[in-house]
């Protein structure tokens, strides 16, 4: 195959046509296929010197006719060494940029203006410029967040900060009341009143809280299961602690021994200690001939089988406890259940002295000119 050839450039005429050239020519031409150049020629005593990385080597020919050269840099012409067989030598054809070829043909018409060097440039040049791009659009992806998977370039010092500024934000929200009583303890449940009002009545559906509490003691035992009415908003299971808590205390009716009492889920207890609406808790007391209505109170429903605890009575007290509503809570549990094994009502006969639990404490602690102290126990001295 003849190789392609051009006329030489001609200084100051504008844009080197080589340039120009190569561009077209390689236009269909893997840019990205790197090129091995062909051995160069010996170099002659203050000859020519071999071409750099680049510069293609001539194919074998004739000697030439020593005499001007192109210079390879700029095309200008400068006058050749009588030792250097190629000095009028302007370019080493290249035949992988032709497509192949007899490297012993000699070169015919005017020699091709080089174009290895131009040819690796355009190569260089492309390759620099897909890789700036890249390098834009990843710089773009980092700084905006919006490559798929996410491209995020931080240091360790900044990922430490946002954790800082996340746990801040998470500690400036408010936190949910129903995680907020889950951190409470028992104690700082007892401590605290409820909202409910004073009227409610209820559905009169009740749901047992399940688990068992085993009885702790060796005393007479007796079973009981816990049922909240549904609907009240209340927490089931503390009413629950509060009672296995509350009965089996020295203080109350387990005292030195004499009883012990166990919560259970299923089965038929000795009785069924019910929180309810004062609406519910009026018609299941109403059941035994008991009012609650009145002073809005709990009782023993003596003929069912349940101990009805008035809901409203169990969330905000009463005045004669004032703001000692966890051993109010626990007076109700006691007095109640005091009913159920048993006791009536009675009340402190001396002035100063302690009520007794069976008093109604509720409605009153003082009588007759005689002022009773409030207390939740019926052994209060253990």
């Amino acid at each position: 195959m003849i190789p392609r050839q051009r006329p030489a450039p001609q200084a100051g005429s504008g844009p080197r046509q080589d340039y120009l050239d190569a561009f077209a020519a390689d236009a269909d031409a893997d840019v990205f296929v790197p090129r091995t150049p062909a051995a160069g020629p010996p170099t002659a005593t203050g000859g020519l010197r071999t071409p750099a990385a680049g510069l293609r080597t001539p194919a074998a020919g004739p000697a030439a006719v020593p005499g001007p050269r192109t210079a390879f840099a700029t095309g200008t012409q400068t006058a050749a060494h009588a030792s250097d067989p190629y000095g009028t030598v302007t370019a080493w054809p290249d035949t992988a940029d032709v497509g192949g070829g007899d490297d012993d043909a000699p070169p015919t018409g005017e020699p091709a203006a080089p174009r290895g060097g131009k040819g690796r440039t355009f190569t260089g040049v492309a390759a620099a410029a897909v890789t700036t791009v890249l390098a834009i659009v990843v710089a773009g992806q980092v700084a905006d967040g919006r490559d798929g998977g996410d491209v995020r370039a931080q240091s360790a010092t900044d990922q430490a900060r946002d954790a800082r500024d996340s746990a801040s934000r998470v500690g400036e929200r408010p936190v949910p009341s129903g995680v907020a009583a889950a951190l409470l303890t028992y104690e700082q449940k007892m401590g605290r009143t409820y909202a409910l009002g004073a009227t409610l009545k209820g559905s009169g559906k009740f749901d047992a809280i399940p688990g068992v509490a085993k009885a702790p003691g060796k005393g007479q035992k007796f079973t009981y299961r816990v049922d909240v009415e549904q609907g009240l908003g209340l927490d089931g299971e503390l009413f629950a602690e509060a009672v296995q808590k509350t009965l089996n205390d020295d203080r109350s009716w387990a005292h030195n021994g004499a009883r012990t009492f166990e919560r259970i889920y299923s089965g038929k207890p000795d009785f069924v200690i019910t929180l309810a609406s004062p609406g519910t808790t009026a018609e299941w007391c109403a059941k035994s001939g008991l009012d609650t209505t009145v002073d809005n109170v709990s009782c023993d429903s003596a003929a069912t089988e349940r101990v009805m605890i008035n809901a409203y009575r169990w969330a905000q007290g009463s005045t004669t406890y004032g703001d000692r509503i966890h051993a109010y809570r626990q007076m109700l549990i006691n007095h109640e259940v005091g009913h159920r094994l048993g006791y009536g009502h009675v009340s402190c006969d001396k002035d100063g002295e302690l009520a007794p639990v069976m008093q109604q404490q509720t409605k009153f602690l003082d009588h007759d000119g005689i002022h009773c102290k409030a207390n939740p126990w019926p052994f209060p001295g253990n």
